[in-house]
């Protein structure tokens, strides 16, 4: 009964705290009132919202600029504070003006991408720009929209998209100098190297980085005819939408697997919706080097149509989407009698890289950062020479190449192009020698299962993968034991060997197939131990290497069969160099037939396009190598004098 009370008790002072504390307030206290700015009518987002920008050290424009067909190209412009009589950097992209300029920092160096920084500090206006179709700009967009002409019928391209621009601003951006600069890397190189085909009068100087020159011979496309097949995700990236779109969705999460499983390049594409773009089906309508990759070949363009703006054509020595363009370019205008103007650098980068942090690339490391230190020294001095009027510390050689040996940077008066190098035959030799002695034995042969490609990387390769910026400097012990890979060594060198410029890899072989692809890859082979840089020891570091579809051993526009144990000659070019392979290392040439999934598979069948071929045009083919004397395969090197 007690303990009921108790209870009772309790209730009863739980029932009368609740009461008061509900209870009207004590005399002296007014109860709280509801007033209309408390209650919820509309949206809690503004309007408009403004940020203010008291304390920023820029100011930000966005504006429409009009074409001369009347369509406007969003830009983005960034003007400090109180400038007066400052040059213009300009840049038109199709990866999103807005995003290389965002502009949430008071501080203009940290309100715009990686590759502006150093050129944010208050002496620039930068200026990105929209391409036609893309994120702002109106229009329509067409991949790399070919020069009018045959493949452009319009009155407009981006040539006369630079040239309208950059009218529109020296006349009405009153804090600029009225001069501009252009720059850009990849896709934005292409607009750059566009641009000069006609300069405006305003455009004083340019660099267009690792450019998009020719798609076909060697860029982003094709290397001499193999598909780069992993480059289809920025088909639906880049066109699916004018934003960013997105990539092709994966059901394994090794590529290896994905595109292996799917049979043909075509197949693959295809299946994920291809056909509703109009860039795949010219794409896949012209796997040869016909007109449709001729007449938009910009070094043939440049050469045409030569302009006297002072330019940079700068690309990575291991580039490993754009180490084509930049090269290439400056060769052919160099040829053409246009060298004055024109100037070669090659860094110890890969794509793009010089817009980033260069301490080094893959294992390589580098005495300081490399592209920091290119850009404060060289590329922004010779912008300021050119747009302001500013002394140069020295003037631009013909070329600057990075030693990576050395870790230095080289420079030549005299770089000579291709043509005019003079070579030394490396000869596979038996026994899987390597020497610049006569080759000897009948050859050596493989198999090459298009089931069973050559990896490009250890597997897996994932689609997101983090080593696909430096799979050109990839130590190749991973595949140098499979029986599908001719690995050819010289013996260790007693002195150095020194080559510059272009290697030319001289195959003579038979298979049984009808057609088929060819690899060549000039390898350093470290010593086995390596005290200053343990992880480099035994390391197999691919200095210079490209792939050869073999239909194409006699025309690149006319492609024709492999006859079938008949021996052929297949001759290409490999990617520039400035290396020398250094006593106690050996030189190391490897041979295969696929780079999987980087590039697609040859059916080793002739099929009329590759593209669309079936499963059973796949078939193993015996590839062999000669090397006795009437077929003396080897990789000729632009060998020079060491110092």
């Amino acid at each position: 009964m007690k303990q009921a009370a108790l209870a009772s008790a309790i209730v009863s002072l739980i029932c009368l705290a609740s009461a008061t504390a509900f209870a009207a307030p004590p005399m002296g206290q007014q109860a709280a009132q509801v007033t209309p700015d408390m209650i919820q009518t509309g949206s809690d987002i503004p309007a408009k919202w403004v940020q203010p920008q008291g304390n920023f050290d820029y100011v930000k424009r966005e504006v429409m600029i009009p074409m001369r067909d009347g369509v406007k190209l969003h830009t983005v412009i960034m003007i400090p504070k109180g400038a007066h009589d400052l040059p213009m950097l300009l840049e038109r992209t199709p990866y999103n003006a807005s995003g290389m300029m965002p502009g949430n920092s008071p501080k203009m160096a940290d309100a715009v991408w990686s590759g502006d920084k150093d050129w944010a500090d208050g002496s620039y206006i930068l200026v990105a720009q929209d391409v036609r179709g893309k994120y702002g700009s109106q229009g329509k967009y067409i991949m790399t929209r070919p020069p009018m002409g045959p493949l452009n019928p319009t009155k407009t391209d981006d040539t006369t998209d630079a040239w309208d621009t950059i009218d529109w601003l020296v006349k009405n951006i009153t804090e600029s100098n009225h001069n501009v600069g252009m720059i850009g890397s990849s896709y934005d190189g292409w607009t750059v190297a566009m641009a000069l085909l006609h300069p405006h009068p305003a455009l004083k100087v340019a660099a267009p980085e690792s450019p998009m020159i020719d798609g076909w011979m060697g860029d982003d496309w094709y290397h001499y005819g193999a598909l780069r097949q992993v480059n289809l995700d920025y088909f639906t990236g880049q066109m699916t939408k004018p934003g960013e779109g997105q990539e092709v969705p994966r059901s394994n999460y090794d590529d290896y697997s994905n595109f292996l499983d799917a049979g043909s390049p075509g197949a693959y594409a295809e299946a994920h919706g291809f056909k509703q773009l109009p860039w795949w089906k010219r794409f896949a309508a012209h796997p040869a080097y016909d007109a449709f990759w001729q007449l938009q070949a910009l070094d043939k363009l440049l050469v045409a149509h030569p302009s006297s703006v002072p330019t940079m054509w700068l690309q990575g020595l291991w580039d490993q989407e754009d180490i084509y363009g930049a090269v290439h370019a400056w060769e052919a205008l160099t040829e053409a009698g246009h060298g004055s103007n024109n100037h070669l650098v090659m860094g110890p980068w890969w794509h793009s890289q010089i817009n980033r942090d260069g301490w080094n690339i893959g294992p390589l490391k580098w005495p300081g950062n490399t592209t920091a230190q290119f850009r404060q020294t060289v590329i922004i001095p010779w912008f300021n020479h050119y747009l302001r009027g500013t002394p140069m510390p020295k003037p631009l050689p013909t070329a600057m190449i990075y030693n990576p040996v050395a870790q230095q940077w080289d420079s030549f008066d005299h770089w000579k192009p291709a043509s005019e190098q003079q070579l030394t035959p490396l000869y596979l030799q038996a026994d899987f020698g390597l020497g610049f002695g006569a080759p000897g034995g009948d050859g050596d042969s493989y198999v090459s299962d298009p089931a069973k490609p050559v990896p490009y990387l250890p597997r897996p390769i994932p689609q997101k993968n983090d080593r696909w910026r430096t799979w050109l400097v990839q130590d190749q012990r991973f595949v140098v034991d499979r029986p599908d890979v001719l690995s050819y060594v010289t013996p260790v060198l007693t002195q150095a060997v020194t080559v510059q410029g272009a290697p030319i890899a001289d195959l003579f072989a038979k298979t049984t197939g009808t057609d088929g692809d060819f690899v060549v890859k000039l390898i350093d082979v470290y010593p086995g131990t390596v005290p200053s840089d343990p992880e480099m020891g035994g390391y197999e570091l691919p200095v210079s290497l490209d792939i050869f579809r073999g239909r194409y051993r006699k025309s690149f526009a006319d492609p024709s069969p492999i006859p079938a144990n008949q021996v052929q000659e297949y001759k290409f070019r490999l990617p520039t160099v400035n290396y020398a392979f250094q006593p106690g290392h050996r030189i190391m040439v490897q041979i295969q037939s696929t780079l999987f999934p980087l590039y697609d598979r040859n059916p080793q069948t002739y099929v009329p396009n590759i593209l669309f071929a079936k499963p059973a045009d796949y078939r193993k083919a015996t590839v062999t190598i000669e090397h006795r004397a009437d077929g003396r395969s080897a990789v000729l090197l632009p060998v020079v004098a060491n110092k």
